[in-house]
């Protein structure tokens, strides 16, 4: 299935995708897509809903982050070997942990507004993890039945408040609008082999980012196991695994960022593609 929510912002309505790409309304099966819908028991009982009968939902709609109510939004960095060296980091001996805001979610197509001061905002496409079932010293082998599916991030960044304001990444990670996440989640059974799935990000109709999630350094199944280790994974919570080559940060011959007007288009294979605008920051 794919699973989203669609409308006005703060208004959203659940609905799912159906085969001929067509939004179908689930507000008169469940209220909203929730972290307690992606049980495997709540995911059994959607799939076993008779899809022609849900309304078709016309015209252009708004997506919306297609789980309302996640309660952690974890990122890995450095997670793709080439990506490492474009930014003059050794490959990690374990997964590198940071926190992006809950605060930042914001719709896949909505505006993405550059923070005051910035100078050095960049773009990241990233496969997301969205957790089912409650995780804690999971191993590898059992890591996957947790999983609930996958959604399209653009884990947006603010380099110089990330690597030159402090030891700590979050603060260039988290701000208003920074997590992007859509159009919809995919479960499981529809993506099928999760490490080989391609990617890529335009900005401005230029190609800059083209990867593969079988170039990972740490899979999925690992990661999940990894972070279980150090908190409980929650149902609805969020885990964006990294990107490949290609951020402004690694532009050669020099490092070039996005400003007021740029366009950024960033898609992965089976979880649709999603597009922003940045803007500048005002009160």
């Amino acid at each position: 299935m794919k699973l989203l929510r669609y409308g006005p912002k703060g208004a959203e309505k659940p609905g799912l995708l159906d085969a001929e790409g067509r939004i179908r309304d689930l507000s008169g099966v469940v209220a909203d897509i929730t972290p307690d819908l992606l049980s495997a028991e709540g995911l059994t009982r959607l799939a076993a809903v008779d899809t022609g009968s849900l309304p078709i939902v016309e015209g252009e709609q708004r997506y919306g982050v297609p789980v309302n109510g996640s309660r952690k939004f974890i990122a890995i960095g450095l997670n793709f070997a080439d990506h490492a060296a474009e930014s003059n980091l050794p490959i990690p001996a374990e997964p590198v942990v940071f926190m992006k805001a809950i605060s930042c979610l914001n719709g896949p197509n909505d505006d993405v507004v550059i923070p005051r001061g910035s100078e050095k905002t960049d773009w990241e496409v990233e496969l997301g993890i969205v957790i089912g079932k409650a995780a804690s010293y999971v191993t590898k082998e059992e890591a996957l039945d947790h999983v609930a599916g996958y959604v399209l991030i653009n884990d947006v960044s603010e380099r110089a408040f990330q690597i030159e304001r402090g030891p700590t990444w979050d603060k260039g990670k988290g701000c208003d609008t920074f997590g992007p996440v859509g159009p919809w989640l995919v479960t499981t059974d529809e993506v099928g082999d999760v490490q080989n799935l391609d990617m890529w990000l335009d900005v401005n109709g230029q190609r800059v980012q083209t990867g593969n999630t079988k170039t990972m350094i740490f899979t999925v199944a690992e990661i999940v196991s990894y972070l279980s280790e150090f908190m409980t994974l929650e149902p609805g919570d969020l885990i964006t695994t990294g990107t490949p080559p290609g951020v402004g940060l690694g532009q050669k011959p020099e490092p070039w960022y996005l400003k007021a007007g740029d366009t950024v288009r960033l898609g992965i294979e089976k979880l649709g593609e999603q597009g922003q605008t940045f803007v500048a920051w005002s009160r």
